[in-house]
C-alpha cells in the first residue's frame, strides 16, 4: 500500500507542477498578484509530494520488498543497511527520482526565500523551473517508473553492482544532483528575466548564491567520483577523461565562469548579455550529462545501462528546454545592454580574462567527448579521445588562467595599475620561482615542465594570502589592528581566498602526481620483496576471508623504510554474493609525501600473484584543495550581502589604494 501511496503521490506531484508551470506565469503576464501567488503553495506542495514518494521507495529498499521490480533489481536482503538506502539513488530510476526531488526543493527554496524577489519575476521564475520538473515527472512515470510491481515477487533480489557498494557512492550522486539541479535555477533565472526585459545588477545578486550553491556541490560531488575511482577501481588513478566525468567536468567550468561573470555584472552592471548565455548554457550542459549517462550511447562505469528511448526522451527534455532558451535569449538579446564600460587593465578585465579561457577550455573538453560520437554515428568508425589530446588543449589554456587568478582581487574597478598590483605579489612570485628552482634541483631529471606547474600553483596559494595580508595590512599595521581588519573582512572575500587557494593546492597536487608517479607492475610469491619509491614491501601470502555479502581473498604486505617497519597493507579481491562480481580493493598507506598503494591481482600457477605497485606523490593535495574549495564557497554564501534578494548595503569608503570588494 506504501508503494502505491508513493506512486499516486508521484502522479500528484506532475498535476500540481503542470499547474505551478501555467498560473503563476499567466499572473505574471496580467499582473494578478492573486495567480503570481499561486506559485508558492505549488511549490511547496510539489516538494512534499515528490519527498513522499521519494521516503516511499527508501522504504520498499529498507524491508527489501522485493515485489517491487526496481527493488528486486537493485537490492538484496543480505546488503548492508547504508546500501540498501543508497541503492534508492544506485539505479537510472530511483536517481531520476532524486534528480526531480532536488529540482523541487530549489524551486521551493525560492518560494521560501525569495521573499524581496520583485514579484513578477518570482512568479515566473517558479514557472519556468516547474516546467522542468514537469518534463522529468513525464519522463519517470512513462519510461522510468520506479514503483512498477512484481507478480510473483521473486524470494530475493540480484543486488546492488558491487563497485557502487561503496560510503563515497552513498554520498556523490546526491551532490552530484545538487550541482546539476542547482544550474536550473540560475536557467529559470535567466529564462524569467528575458521574459522580462530584466537584467541589472539586481538580478544578479539574486542569482549569484544560486549559482555558488551549485558550483560548491558539484566540486564536492566530482572529488568524491574521483576519490572512489581512485581508491575503489584499483587503478591507481584520479581521473581518466572518461566521458562521463567529462560530461560532468564542463558544466562545472561553465558555472564557475558564470559565478564570475555575474560578479562583474552585480559589482558594474556589465556583461549582461555574457552572463544570461551563460545561465543557459550552464544548464544546458548539465542536461547533456543526463543525456549521455542515461542514454546508452556511452560505455563507462559510471553509466547506466538504459534502452535507447529514454534517451531519446532525454535528448527531447535537453533539446526543448536549450533550444527554447537560446531562442528566447536571441529574441531579446538586441534588447540587453551590456552595461558599463571598462578598462582591458581592471578587475573586469580579469574577469573576463577567466572567463574567455573558461569557456575555451569547456570547448575542448565538449569537442573531445562528442566527437568520437559523432563519428561513430556517422561512419561507424569507433575512436577514442584520452589523455593526450586534454593534455595538448585543455591543459595550455588552464596556465594562462592560473597565472592571472591572484592579480584579479588586487586590480580595482573600471580601471587598475597592473604594475601597483604586481608590487603586492612579489612576496608570492619570489616564493614560487624559490619553489621552481628547489623542484628543479631535488628532482634532477625530467620531466621539466613540472617545477613550472610547482611554481604555478604556488603562485596561486601565495597570491591569495597575498591579497588578504595586503587588506588587512599584515606587518604595516600593529597585529591587533591586522587582526580587527581580518575579522571585519567580507566573509565573501575570505571565502574567494580560500577557493583560490584550493585551485592552487589542487594544482600542486596533480603535477606531483602526474609528473612523479611510480609504477610497478609484476609477479610476486610469498616471501619476496619489491622496493618502490624508497619503500620495501614484503608479500606474506594470501589468505581467504568473509565479509557481510562477500568472500574475498586479502594479500599482507609488510611495509618498510630504511630498515625500519612502516605500515602492512592488506589488498583484496573480492567476489559480492549478489550479483556475483568481483572487485578489487587497494591496500593504501597514506602520507603528506604521497600515497603507497598496492593492488592485488589474479594467483598464477605457481603460487604468485599479480601485483601492481604505484607511488602517487602530493595526490592527496587534490582532494584537500577541493575540499578547500567547498569550505571557500561556504564561507562565502554565509555572507549577508549573497543572500537571496537582501539588499547591499553602501560600506564606508575604503581607504585609497585598497580595491572595493
Amino acid at each position: 500500500m506504501i508503494i502505491e501511496f508513493g506512486h499516486f503521490a508521484l502522479i500528484l506531484a506532475l498535476l500540481v507542477a503542470a499547474a505551478q508551470t501555467v498560473i503563476p506565469a499567466w499572473g505574471a503576464a496580467k499582473r494578478d498578484p492573486r495567480l503570481m501567488a499561486f506559485g508558492e503553495p505549488a511549490a511547496l506542495s510539489q516538494v512534499v509530494l515528490i519527498l513522499i514518494a521519494f521516503l516511499a521507495l527508501m522504504y520498499a529498499y529498507v524491508v527489501s520488498d522485493f515485489s517491487v521490480a526496481n527493488v528486486a533489481a537493485n537490492s538484496h536482503s543480505s546488503k548492508p543497511l547504508i546500501y540498501r538506502i543508497s541503492g534508492v539513488w544506485g539505479n537510472h530510476e530511483g536517481s531520476m527520482l532524486l534528480w526531480v526531488l532536488i529540482l523541487a526543493i530549489f524551486g521551493a527554496a525560492v518560494a521560501l526565500f525569495g521573499n524581496n524577489l520583485p514579484a513578477t519575476l518570482r512568479a515566473n521564475v517558479l514557472s519556468v523551473q516547474s516546467s522542468i520538473a514537469v518534463a522529468f515527472l513525464l519522463f519517470i512515470l512513462v519510461t522510468s517508473n520506479p514503483f512498477e510491481r512484481l507478480d510473483p515477487a521473486p524470494l530475493d533480489g540480484r543486488g546492488l553492482n558491487p563497485i557502487l557498494q561503496d560510503p563515497a557512492l552513498a554520498f556523490h550522486p546526491p551532490f552530484l544532483y545538487m550541482g546539476y539541479v542547482g544550474f536550473s535555477l540560475a536557467f529559470s533565472f535567466a529564462v524569467a528575466a528575458l521574459i522580462e526585459g530584466r537584467t541589472d545588477a539586481a538580478w544578479a545578486r539574486w542569482v549569484r548564491p544560486w549559482t555558488l550553491l551549485a558550483w560548491m556541490c558539484l566540486t564536492i560531488g566530482i572529488a568524491m567520483g574521483s576519490w572512489w575511482a581512485y581508491y575503489e577501481l584499483g587503478w591507481g588513478g584520479w581521473w581518466f577523461w572518461d566521458p562521463v566525468e567529462n560530461a560532468s567536468f564542463m558544466p562545472w567550468l561553465a558555472g564557475t565562469a558564470l559565478l564570475h561573470s555575474a560578479l562583474v555584472m552585480e559589482k558594474r552592471e556589465a556583461l549582461k548579455v555574457w552572463t544570461i548565455l551563460l545561465a543557459i548554457l550552464t544548464f544546458s550542459l548539465s542536461l547533456m550529462g543526463t543525456f549521455l549517462v542515461r542514454s546508452g550511447v556511452l560505455s563507462s562505469v559510471h553509466a547506466f545501462a538504459v534502452d535507447p528511448g529514454r534517451g531519446v526522451f532525454v535528448l527531447s527534455i535537453m533539446l526543448l528546454f536549450t533550444g527554447g532558451g537560446l531562442a528566447l535569449f536571441a529574441y531579446r538579446a538586441r534588447d540587453l545592454a551590456q552595461g558599463g564600460i571598462f578598462s582591458p587593465i581592471s578587475r573586469e578585465g580579469a574577469l573576463v580574462l577567466n572567463n574567455v579561457l573558461l569557456t575555451t577550455g569547456c570547448v575542448t573538453v565538449l569537442v573531445g567527448t562528442l566527437y568520437p560520437l559523432a563519428l561513430e554515428s556517422l561512419t561507424g568508425a569507433k575512436i577514442s579521445v584520452g589523455a593526450p589530446y586534454f593534455n595538448m588543449t585543455f591543459v595550455p589554456l588552464m596556465f594562462p588562467l592560473l597565472l592571472a587568478v591572484p592579480l584579479g582581487p588586487l586590480l580595482a574597478w573600471k580601471r587598475a595599475d597592473l604594475a601597483a598590483a604586481m608590487q603586492r605579489l612579489i612576496a608570492a612570485g619570489v616564493l614560487a620561482l624559490l619553489v621552481m628552482v628547489i623542484a628543479f634541483a631535488v628532482t634532477e631529471r625530467g620531466p621539466w615542465l613540472a617545477p613550472f606547474g610547482f611554481a604555478i600553483g604556488v603562485w596561486v596559494m601565495a597570491g591569495a594570502l597575498s591579497e588578504t595580508a595586503f587588506r588587512i595590512k599584515l606587518g604595516e599595521a600593529p597585529l591587533s589592528e591586522s587582526w580587527r581588519r581580518l575579522t571585519n573582512l567580507p566573509r565573501a572575500s575570505v571565502g574567494t581566498m580560500l577557493a583560490h587557494f584550493g585551485v592552487g593546492l589542487m594544482v600542486c597536487g596533480i603535477v606531483g602526481t602526474s609528473a612523479y608517479k611510480s609504477e610497478e607492475i609484476l609477479l610476486m610469491r610469498p616471501g619476496e620483496t619489491k622496493a618502490i619509491a624508497g619503500y620495501e614491501l614484503a608479500f606474506r601470502g594470501a589468505a581467504p576471508s568473509k565479509g557481510p555479502n562477500y568472500t574475498e581473498i586479502v594479500g599482507v604486505f609488510d611495509v618498510t623504510r630504511n630498515g625500519n617497519p612502516v605500515t602492512r597493507l592488506e589488498p583484496a579481491k573480492r567476489i559480492y554474493d549478489a550479483p556475483p562480481q568481483p572487485t578489487s580493493e587497494a591496500g593504501i598507506y597514506a602520507s603528506w609525501g604521497g600515497d603507497l598503494y598496492a593492488v592485488l591481482g589474479d594467483q598464477q600457477g605457481d603460487g604468485g600473484f599479480a601485483v601492481r605497485l604505484y607511488f602517487h606523490p602530493l595526490v592527496r593535495f587534490i582532494w584537500i584543495g577541493a575540499l578547500i574549495m567547498f569550505f571557500g564557497g561556504a564561507i562565502s554564501l554565509s555572507d549577508r550581502r549573497l543572500r537571496v534578494g537582501a539588499p547591499q548595503k553602501r560600506s564606508v569608503r575604503a581607504p585609497v589604494g585598497v580595491p572595493a570588494e
